[in-house]
Formats: C-alpha cells, sequence, structure tokens
C-alpha cells in the first residue's frame, strides 16, 4: 500500500512542479494551450480558406473573409510569442513570419506572382513550425541559438 500511495503522490508532485515551473495553475495551463491552439487551428482554416482564391484568381468576395480570419489569428499569434518572450523578434522564427508578412504584402505590388510567393510563405511556414529548435531559436542578433531561462518560456499572461 505504501508504495502505490508513494507512486501517487510522487506522480502528483511531478504535475504540479511542471506547471509551477511556468507560476499558473493545471487549469490555467491548460485553458492557455487550448487557446493557443484553437487560434492557430483557426488559422490555418483561413490561410486554407483563401488559398483557392489567391490560386485561381477567384472573385475577392468570395474568400476576403478567410484571409481576414487568416491575418487576424496571425496577429493574434504573433502577440501570444512576444507576451512570452521578446526573444522571438531576434529568432528566426519570429524575423521570418515578418519576412513572411513582407512577402504577402508584396501580392500588391506584383500581383501576377500571388500563387507563387503563397507557395514560398507556406513552405516558410512549414519549415519553421517542424524544423529543428536550433534553427527556429537561432538569433539573428547573437549568430547562435538563444532561448529564454534554460529553453523554458514564461507563460503567456504572465
Amino acid at each position: 500500500m505504501k508504495k502505490s500511495s508513494k507512486h501517487h503522490s510522487s506522480e502528483s508532485n511531478h504535475r504540479s512542479l511542471g506547471n509551477e515551473q511556468f507560476g499558473m495553475s493545471e487549469t490555467r495551463f491548460w485553458i492557455q494551450r487550448l487557446s493557443k491552439t484553437a487560434v492557430r487551428a483557426f488559422h490555418i482554416l483561413g490561410i486554407a480558406g483563401s488559398a483557392g482564391g489567391i490560386f485561381y484568381g477567384v472573385d475577392k468576395t468570395l474568400w476576403l473573409h478567410w484571409w481576414i480570419m487568416a491575418m487576424v489569428t496571425g496577429c493574434l499569434m504573433v502577440i501570444f510569442e512576444i507576451r512570452q518572450s521578446r526573444l522571438w523578434l531576434i529568432q528566426l522564427k519570429g524575423v521570418l513570419t515578418f519576412v513572411k508578412l513582407a512577402m504577402i504584402a508584396s501580392f500588391a505590388l506584383v500581383p501576377q506572382w500571388k500563387p507563387e510567393l503563397f507557395i514560398f510563405v507556406l513552405l516558410m511556414s512549414v519549415v519553421i513550425a517542424h524544423g529543428p529548435a536550433g534553427l527556429r531559436h537561432y538569433s539573428i542578433w547573437h549568430r547562435r541559438r538563444i532561448e529564454d531561462g534554460k529553453g523554458k518560456k514564461k507563460p503567456m499572461n504572465g
């Protein structure tokens, strides 16, 4: 009996220590985690919904609401990232986000290249999102990988 209660106590302590490192309750952690995931999901939905219009020259009124969703959720994700760590602004994951925004803004300058630019932005997004941490956390300022406090992010609202 002692063994199982010790195991349960150890497991419970591990869970609370894991969330205390971010200074928040487990409930708050999950609410923030799921909120961020929902925003990311709506961002991808907005990108997917606007892709047909961009690729095939469909009337803008048919896909503009998807584009607005993608831009609003993208801005929310940038705000989340900057609030968690200002280092994001000089790490490749942040810098390349602004490069992607510049490429999207160039749609107005070279509308005939919209599909190609859109594809390149999508490919950059996948490489940065799923690339190794050494790539994502590489600082263009320090010219090496940098992270907040031993790789731990601050809480989203803290």
